[in-house]
Order: structure tokens, then C-alpha cells, then sequence
């Protein structure tokens, strides 16, 4: 519950417009809850991404599915203030390597809208290529495969 508050500001801001954003109070709880409630229906969901030295919340990383994702997506957001650090590329590498190794799982996406640059960068530095002929709930998305070669 600690990183509700964070993750709210988040959701209703404008930072929040690549993730269907901005959203109402209600919607971001169900979303949070969703992120937490993967674990117990699907094995996996998401994590806070917190900073090692100061244990400050800087984001979060997961991997969603269930009936509103065509495929297992790796995602992530890192809160204002934290980009640029690594932050982001640790968690998402360090749960993908997780996901292939304990989940067993063949492939992972990632749905990123076009205008986010940033995400895509990270996308391409994971490995993930484009993959056109990928279904996704958003057709303007991209998404961005990675495959298991553990």
C-alpha cells in the first residue's frame, strides 16, 4: 500500500498518456490491483522498482496477461525524476530473464505507442524486435518481441 499514492499521481497525470492515461482515481485502484492480483491467478504480475541505496519506489516493472493481452507483455514506467538511470532497463532485463527461466515462457512482448521514444529505445536495448504481424489490443501500437534464448 506504501507505493499506492506514488503510483496514483502517476496514473491521473499526463505522464500517464502511453499507458491509456490519464485516468480517473477508481480506474488507477483497479489497475493497481490488477498488477497485484496476477500473481496469485497467473504465477507472475508486476514489481516496484525501488533504488537500492536511498530504497526509494522509482517505478515499477511486470509482466501482465489474461484476457485483455494477447501475449505475455514485459512493461514498465519509471516515476518523473528517475529516468535516465537504469532504473528501468535493470528491472525489465533482470524479470524477462526471470519469465523465460521460471515461467518458461518462449516469447514476451512489449505494446509501446510509436510516439513513445523512450520506451522504444529501451525496447530495442532488450533485444525486442519489431514484429508487425503481432495481434495487440491497439492496432497504432508497436510491439516489440523478445525472444527466450536461455
Amino acid at each position: 500500500m506504501d507505493d499506492w499514492p506514488a503510483y496514483l499521481n502517476l496514473m491521473v497525470s499526463p505522464r500517464s498518456h502511453f499507458m491509456g492515461g490519464p485516468v480517473s482515481e477508481r480506474f488507477a485502484w483497479g489497475i493497481f490491483c490488477h498488477d497485484v492480483a496476477q500473481w496469485n491467478l497467473l504465477g507472475h504480475g508486476a514489481l516496484m522498482i525501488v533504488d537500492r541505496s536511498s530504497k526509494h519506489c522509482v517505478g515499477q516493472v511486470g509482466i501482465n496477461a489474461g484476457p485483455f493481452f494477447p501475449e505475455h507483455e514485459l512493461g514498465w514506467f519509471v516515476y518523473e525524476g528517475f529516468e535516465g538511470n537504469g532504473y528501468a532497463y535493470e528491472a525489465a532485463e533482470t524479470l524477462k530473464r526471470w519469465a523465460f527461466k521460471e515461467l518458461r515462457l518462449p516469447t514476451l512482448v512489449s505494446y509501446i505507442d510509436p510516439e513513445n521514444v523512450k520506451s522504444c529505445r529501451l525496447a530495442r536495448r532488450l533485444h525486442g524486435t519489431l514484429d508487425t504481424d503481432a495481434p495487440r489490443e491497439d492496432p497504432e501500437d508497436l510491439v516489440f518481441r523478445y525472444e527466450n534464448d536461455t
